[in-house]
């Protein structure tokens, strides 16, 4: 998962970066709490939605060409990998 996809992701980075940063402006405006939380959430909805993405990419490029490889141990290693991510975000 390189090149352009990366540059996506980046861009996308950028924007909810900007995001948190009015969040910070409205809490230092103290604006109305609900904006506030409106706000959070559409970052925390931003976040999930390009994690989403970057997993896609993972299992789409990573992870197949560790199966293809032939390499029992390697694709195990990734499958292992992506098993500990999803046990890990359904505690959060």
């Amino acid at each position: 998962m390189k090149g352009t996809s990366h540059k996506k992701q980046l861009t996308r980075v950028n924007r909810i970066e900007g995001q948190v940063r009015g969040i910070r402006t409205m809490i230092e405006e103290e604006k109305y709490c609900v904006d506030i939380m409106t706000q959070i959430k559409a970052v925390r909805s931003a976040l999930k939605s390009l994690e989403l993405e970057i997993l896609d990419g993972h299992a789409h490029h990573c992870l197949m060409n560790a199966v293809t490889s032939g390499e029992e141990s390697i694709a195990r290693e990734k499958v292992d990998e992506i098993l500990d991510l999803i046990k890990k975000s359904t505690k959060s």
